[in-house]
C-alpha cells in the first residue's frame, strides 16, 4: 500500500515502494546479475554513510546481522568474549536477540525493563553486573533509543562490549547521534514491515576495520573471496585460484540478493521523509492518548522513529487484553503483542543457557497487558482517532 491508496482500517504494515523500487528491480533483472554484487556494495557504503558509521555489511536479514556480530565478536582474537560469559539483554525482545549468544556458548543474564520506555532498565542492568559479565546486547524497542549517555558510560566503567539490535529503531537518534552506532556494531533490519523494506535484508554498522572484514568473511562461507590482499583476517597468498577457495573463519552463506541492494538504495533516499512522517503521526498519537488512563504509551528517549505504537493497559482495561483485541480487530484494526512480551516465558528457553531474575514484573506486565499497533510514513490521524475511541468506548 502507498499514500495514494485509502487506508482501510487501521493495518500493522504498508509499503513505502513506488515506482523508483520496481524500476531498481528491472533494472538488476535486465542488467542478468541476481546475487550479491555491486549494487549491494553500493548501498552498504551509502548505508553507512548516512547514519555516520565507518562500515556497512549487508546480509539478509536483521536475525542474521544479529547472528553474524555476535559471530564476529567472539572470533575476533582482540576480544575477550568466551563460552560461559554472561552477556545482559533486556527480558523483552526477539527470539534472534538471543539465539546467536547462546549459539556461541555464551550465557544470557537477563535484565526487566522499564514499561515506560520498553527498553532495558539501567538501574537493573548496572546492578545485574557481575564478575562474568562481559557486555551487554542493548535493544532499542519500537522505534525508541535507549538512554546512551548513561549506558555508554555503563560499559566504560565496567569495561564491556556494547552491541545495539536496532532493528525496530533505524532512524532514531540520541543527542544527535543515530541509534545502532553507539555499539560495537549495531544491527539493522530491512523486512517489510520495518523502516525501509528490501523484502527480506539486514545491515551490520562497525566503525572496526578489523570486524568489518570478519563480518565480510563470515557473510560467504568464511572464506577470504570479497577480503582486500592484506587485511586483519588472513592475508590472501596471491594465487587467485587459491584465494577464491581459502575458508579460515567459521562463517556462514547469508549473502543478500543484488536485487535488495538496488531496493535499499532507492528506499534509503526516503528515510528522512519516512522517520518524518511516523514522528508526526506519534506527536498526534501521543497527544491523543495523553487523557486517557487505561492507556500507558512508550515515553520517548532521544529522538524514537517511531516504529509502532504501543499500548500497556492499565486501571479498568488490566486483565483485558483479549476482549481488547477481539474489540480492535472488528474494526479492522491491527495488534500484536509487544515484540515476543517476557521472553523467558517462552518454552524455548529450557534450550538457551541464561540466568533469569526472581521476578520481572515490567516484563510480565507488558507480556500480560501489552499490545501494539502499527505506524506508518504517511499521516494516519483518523486511524488514530478510531483506535482511541475504540479503546475509549471500552474503559
Amino acid at each position: 500500500m502507498t499514500t495514494s491508496e485509502p487506508l482501510v482500517g487501521f493495518p500493522l504494515a504498508t509499503s513505502s515502494w513506488d515506482e523508483r523500487e520496481y524500476a531498481a528491480l528491472q533494472g538488476v533483472i535486465a542488467s542478468g546479475r541476481f546475487t550479491m554484487g555491486p549494487l549491494v556494495a553500493q548501498f552498504e557504503r551509502e548505508f553507512a554513510d548516512h547514519f555516520g558509521s565507518a562500515y556497512g555489511v549487508m546480509v539478509n536479514s536483521g536475525s542474521s546481522a544479529n547472528l553474524l556480530a555476535i559471530a564476529a565478536a567472539v572470533l575476533d582474537p582482540r576480544s575477550d568474549l568466551n563460552a560461559g560469559d554472561e552477556v545482559l539483554v533486556p527480558a523483552v525482545s526477539w527470539a534472534t536477540t538471543y539465539y546467536p549468544l547462546t549459539q556461541y556458548g555464551l550465557t544470557l543474564k537477563f535484565v526487566d525493563i522499564d514499561p515506560d520506555t520498553l527498553n532495558m532498565d539501567l538501574d537493573l542492568a548496572a546492578a545485574a553486573i557481575g564478575p562474568k559479565t562481559k557486555a551487554i546486547f542493548a535493544v532499542n524497542l519500537l522505534g525508541n533509543p535507549n538512554d546512551f549517555a548513561r549506558l555508554t558510560a555503563l560499559v566504560a566503567e565496567h569495561d564491556l562490549l556494547l552491541f545495539e539490535d536496532n532493528c525496530e529503531s533505524l532512524g532514531a537518534t540520541f543527542e544527535g547521534r543515530s541509534a545502532g552506532t553507539f555499539g560495537q556494531m549495531g544491527t539493522f533490519s530491512a523486512f517489510f514491515s520495518h523502516h525501509i523494506s528490501t523484502m527480506e535484508g539486514g545491515i551490520i554498522l562497525t566503525d572496526d576495520e578489523q570486524l568489518h572484514q570478519m563480518l565480510t568473511s563470515l557473510r560467504a562461507h568464511g572464506w577470504t573471496r570479497e577480503l582486500p590482499p592484506e587485511n586483519f583476517v588472513h592475508d590472501k597468498s596471491g594465487d587467485r585460484f587459491e584465494d577464491l577457495f581459502r575458508f579460515v573463519l567459521p562463517g556462514y552463506n547469508v549473502r543478500p540478493l543484488e536485487m535488495s541492494g538496488a531496493l535499499g538504495i532507492e528506499q534509503l533516499k526516503k528515510v528522512p521523509d519516512l522517520v518524518a512522517g511516523r514522528r508526526e503521526n506519534a506527536a498526534y498519537f501521543t497527544q491523543k492518548f495523553a487523557g486517557l488512563s487505561t492507556i500507558r504509551t512508550q515515553k520517548e528517549v532521544g529522538e524514537s522513529s517511531w516504529f509502532g505504537f504501543s499500548l500497556l493497559l492499565e486501571g479498568t482495561l488490566a486483565g483485558r487484553r483479549s476482549e481488547v483485541v477481539a474489540a480492535l480487530t472488528a474494526k479492522a484494526i491491527e495488534a500484536r503483542p509487544i515484540v515476543a512480551g517476557n521472553f523467558t516465558r517462552n518454552p524455548v528457553m529450557k534450550y538457551l543457557p541464561s540466568i533469569v531474575p526472581d521476578a520481572l514484573p515490567g516484563a510480565d506486565k507488558i507480556h500480560d497487558d501489552g499490545l501494539f499497533v502499527g505506524n506508518h510514513h504517511f499521516p494516519v490521524h483518523e486511524a488514530i482517532d478510531l483506535l482511541y475511541d475504540t479503546l475509549a468506548d471500552l474503559s
